[in-house]
């Protein structure tokens, strides 16, 4: 059986501890100024849903080990909030889901972390993205996301390097 299924709207109470939990990684090392209580509240979770991210859970015995989103916009979809629970991180889960929702996008496919993520962007380049180059990458975090400038200049985007290159 497969481990990966869309998540329920009955859900969210168990994305939201799978992502703040997970997110406890990134303290420190994204800019102070972008960090918050919880890193994703509920009203959070509940626009990026209605803005078209659909996210993916990978299930285990019952409970929820991973979710990744995938939002469609224009001409890419966009992989956003990839998180694995802690203490089954480094075990598959998030390669897994990252797979599902590649083999499943019928468009380009970017991904954007930030910059001093080295582990993250470690993962992504694991399993099949490339950096894009920072030029690039600004230009591409302005077209594609919904952030503001100070998140623009600390994060960078890499994409699946068997498409086709985006925003050329």
């Amino acid at each position: 059986m497969n481990p990966i299924r869309p998540c329920r709207a009955d859900e969210e109470e168990a994305i939201l501890t799978i992502i703040n939990a997970a997110a406890e990684a990134y303290r420190g090392v994204i800019p102070a100024d972008r960090w918050h209580e919880p890193y994703m509240p509920a009203r959070e979770l509940r626009e990026e849903i209605a803005a078209g991210v659909a996210f993916s859970g990978y299930e285990h015995e019952g409970e929820l080990l991973g979710v990744m989103g995938i939002q469609p916009v224009r001409d890419v979809d966009l992989i956003r909030h990839a998180y694995v629970r802690p203490g089954r991180q480094r075990s598959g889960v998030g390669a897994a889901l990252l797979r599902h929702l590649r083999e499943n996008a019928q468009r380009p496919v970017l991904v954007g972390t930030w910059a001093d993520a080295a582990w993250a962007i470690a993962f992504y380049q694991r399993n099949g993205f490339v950096l894009v180059p920072q030029a690039r990458a600004a230009a591409l975090l302005r077209s594609y996301w919904d952030i503001p400038e100070r998140q623009i200049d600390t994060s960078v985007v890499l994409e699946l390097a068997s498409r086709d290159e985006v925003g050329r």
